[in-house]
């Protein structure tokens, strides 16, 4: 909703203070294209780049770009939170299927994914976006 009406929250979703600095980087999907059966998985490094050992929740968002329908901006599929120590990195992953993808339809009662451009979106809170990348399903 806050996107949808370019509102700035005073704290967004996920907005947390930490002792220390994380960087997130290498996103990668395993596929360019999936079709309704497969699975996505994707990946990326997270590094703890600060002085202190600490806590980091990574968040995984979808949106999906052209809808008949109209879908949120992005929306929450995932998150996994991850404890570094000062100078430590780690590969994580998230897993993404056709029940993340799908709507629900109104007029054909039943969820429903449609062909098209979806992005994923990775970030420490909802307004911290700081990977992207895009796949299509055929």
């Amino acid at each position: 909703w806050y996107d949808k009406k370019n509102i700035e929250p005073l704290f967004p979703f996920g907005y947390g203070l930490s002792y220390t600095i994380f960087k997130l980087n290498n996103l990668t999907l395993d596929k360019k294209s999936i079709d309704l059966d497969d699975t996505l998985k994707i990946s990326l490094t997270i590094k703890n780049t600060g002085k202190m050992d600490g806590d980091e929740v990574v968040q995984l968002y979808i949106s999906d770009k052209k809808a008949s329908v109209e879908r949120e901006i992005k929306s929450l599929k995932g998150f996994k939170r991850v404890n570094l120590k000062a100078g430590e990195s780690k590969t994580i992953s998230f897993s993404i299927n056709r029940s993340a993808l799908a709507f629900y339809d109104v007029k054909a009662a039943k969820w429903t994914v449609e062909p098209g451009e979806f992005e994923v979106l990775i970030g420490n809170s909802s307004r911290n976006i700081l990977l992207k990348d895009s796949f299509k399903v055929e």
